[in-house]
């Protein structure tokens, strides 16, 4: 499983958050780095910095990447008799780069597994057992999301939405369908809603329609937030799970904002679609009609 394509720009800036949290996380304070003889750490923020530079220039696969793995594999050659938190650091950021960018599970978890095997005693050896836990759920969402691509039937729902009416996508027949995923808490949503609300009011009489699923958990603030948007009348699902809900766990649904568009034959023309790319799919797919 690996990523041959150019990220978004919202993906790439959450790998850079998510390496730049596990840096931060990982990495002893100024004191404790004093103390420090080994310049593992020094090594490290280095690495990662040329990494966060291949990832800006949307080179994200494992070729894009081969100096820095053999990068990581000399500081750890280098350390091999060090058996503390500041080298076991380098080997979970390595198994960070397969799983958050390269997206190759199964090294992933083996880097995770060694973790867990060579450095034991260390934090992050006594929670790679956690972490090993997050990537069976990652790679199960990494796997429904792959049979989500365009061209394959979209496997569709049946629920109630917030004003109790039945919804799914097959009650739209007919219809070009937009299952848009979100939150009010989610920034990228919100900066996201003014071009789907244009979209919306542009194509709904040609036969465009969006079926909401709100990530909140909070129904008062949901309600609050869709009477305060003009233009965003379209049905919402709402069950209160938060990132527990029932049709994002069906979705693979790992980050928001997240879309499937879906034709009126009931298969997918694309997912993640947002700005200028949405309203040149809606346009086209409802002339086609």
């Amino acid at each position: 499983m690996k990523a041959f394509f150019k990220l978004p720009k919202s993906m790439k800036i959450k790998i850079l958050l998510t390496l730049l949290a596990a840096l931060i996380l990982t990495t002893p304070s100024p004191a404790q780095e004093q103390t420090s003889t080994n310049g593992v750490s020094s090594e490290l923020r280095e690495l990662v910095k040329q990494v966060r530079e291949k990832i800006s220039a949307d080179k994200t696969t494992e070729a894009d990447l081969a100096p820095e793995l053999k990068s990581f594999d000399a500081i750890l050659a280098k350390h091999s008799g060090e058996k503390n938190d500041e080298l076991s650091q380098v080997l979970y950021m390595k198994a960070m780069l397969y799983l958050e960018v390269i997206k190759d599970f199964t090294k992933g978890k083996e880097l995770v597994e060694k973790l867990k095997t060579d450095f034991p005693d260390t934090k992050l050896g006594k929670n790679a057992d956690k972490i090993l836990e997050s990537i069976e759920k990652q790679a199960a969402a990494a796997k429904i999301q792959g049979g989500l691509a365009a061209g394959a039937t979209f496997p569709d729902f049946n629920v109630k939405s917030i004003s109790g009416e039945p919804l799914s996508v097959g009650g739209y027949k007919g219809k070009v369908v937009l299952v848009d995923f979100w939150a009010t808490w989610c920034g990228p949503c919100r900066a996201e809603l003014p071009n789907v609300i244009e979209t919306y009011k542009k194509y709904h009489d040609k036969g465009f329609e969006i079926i909401g699923v709100s990530l909140d958990s909070d129904r008062d603030k949901l309600d609050a937030f869709l009477k305060k948007q003009d233009g965003m009348t379209w049905q919402q699902f709402f069950d209160g799970q938060g990132w527990g809900n029932e049709l994002a766990k069906k979705y693979g649904v790992e980050s928001i904002p997240f879309t499937v568009l879906i034709g009126p034959d009931g298969k997918i023309i694309g997912k993640d679609l947002r700005g200028d790319a949405l309203a040149t799919a809606v346009s086209s797919a409802v002339d086609k009609k």
